[in-house]
């Protein structure tokens, strides 16, 4: 593991590197939900659950995490190929983990798009369980359906 990747809390001045690490990631989807104002109103609900892995002033990776006061949820887990197989990955989602853990939260959820291959290998080889049980619905009151 490289010892001079710092993990810290995510700032919204992170949103223009985080936008091109996001986009530059096979497999994410960039949404409207994305902007910086969205981005902004998601961190200032959810202070201190949201982290970045920076490498010499280069945020490498990030994750975004919110709770609804039972279950957490991950969104956006990427790490740069280049730091990948360090750890980077789970050192976010652990960080998340302790502080929703913090808040009594015991239950976290992560999506991950069907097709997204490598992701999926990523959380089932990590611990995570794979829900069949259940199937995710969605409304969009928008004509604009990538919100």
């Amino acid at each position: 593991m490289l010892s001079n990747v710092k993990i810290r809390e995510m700032s919204i001045r992170d949103h223009e590197a985080l936008l091109s690490l996001l986009e530059s990631t096979p497999g994410v989807t960039i949404r409207e939900a994305d902007s910086l104002a969205a981005t902004e109103r998601y961190l200032a609900r959810n202070p201190g659950l949201s982290f970045v892995a920076v490498h010499e002033d280069e945020i490498v990776g990030c994750v975004m995490c919110d709770h609804d006061g039972r279950r957490g949820y991950l969104q956006h887990l990427v790490v740069a190929p280049g730091f990948r197989r360090q750890s980077i990955g789970r050192r976010l989602w652990v960080r998340c983990l302790d502080e929703l853990e913090k808040l009594g939260i015991q239950k976290t959820h992560i999506d991950v798009l069907v097709e997204n291959d490598s992701a999926n290998q990523y959380w089932t080889k990590a611990g995570w369980v794979r829900r069949d049980d259940i199937c995710r619905y969605s409304f969009i009151r928008s004509e604009n359906k990538n919100v």
